[in-house]
């Protein structure tokens, strides 16, 4: 990755939002239980330590080549199992997408083990990008149609019932607080209003960004990390 000594860039990236720009560039990032970790167009991983990137060894892209690794005392362990997407939730829940976008969760027992075989759940259904917290999970197809699983739980992420919800999205992301963004086809920065214990749907979409365009989003305890189409990272208050 390469590393750029220069002052911190205070941006007015969304309507309301301070945004803050990140030196380097990075193709894909993950925030999660006060942790972030990110990958360059090289695939080498990287772990935000305060205001620097620090390298981990190994690469990945997402997923290296489809295969699904978790770090386990600092170590790389591969798992068994193929997959193009992968979400992880701290020792909630572990989620993911094949290459035929087929959807595979773990139990909670599952991703909290020390076990490489784990037991893979396959859901019903195809999406490219799937994310969940501990109400629900969201997935967008091919199509870039937004979907909303029913009937999930922190134990069994098996559900029973998708449900459509309007809109376009090309990847969502949820938070383990139950915040849910997204990213449109034309690069503008979406947030789910109305969401609540009794309605997980939410009511409808906010636009948040006025600059851009952005391709990925990840949000974790109030922060909104973005990258925009040339791989800038910025990280925004999301509060």
């Amino acid at each position: 990755m390469k590393l750029y000594i220069c002052l911190t860039l205070i941006l007015d990236v969304a309507a309301g939002l301070q945004c803050t720009q990140v030196p380097g560039k990075l193709k894909q990032l993950d925030a999660g239980a006060g942790q972030v970790y990110g990958v360059n167009d090289a695939d080498d991983i990287f772990h935000l330590n305060g205001n620097s990137w620090e390298q981990v060894p190994g690469k990945l892209i997402h997923v290296r080549q489809n295969n699904i690794f978790k770090i386990q005392d600092g170590v790389w362990v591969n798992v068994e199992g193929s997959l193009k997407q992968e979400d992880a939730g701290g020792n909630i829940y572990q989620a993911g997408v094949s290459g035929a976008e087929n959807i595979y969760c773990q139990n909670q027992d599952s991703t909290v083990s020390r076990k490489t075989n784990l037991s893979f759940n396959e859901i019903e259904g195809t999406v490219k990008y799937y994310s969940c917290d501990r109400h629900g999970c969201w997935g967008v197809n091919k199509y870039n149609s937004i979907f909303y699983r029913l009937d999930e739980s922190p134990t069994d992420r098996k559900g029973r019932t998708w449900r459509e919800v309007e809109g376009r999205m090309v990847m969502e992301e949820v938070g383990s607080d139950g915040s849910v963004y997204g990213v449109d086809p034309v690069g503008y920065v979406y947030k789910r209003e109305g969401i609540s214990f009794l309605n997980n749907v939410g009511t409808e979409w906010s636009v948040m960004n006025e600059r851009g365009p952005f391709k990925y989003v990840s949000y974790d305890n109030g922060l909104l990390w973005l990258l925009n189409t040339e791989g800038q990272i910025f990280k925004c208050n999301a509060n």
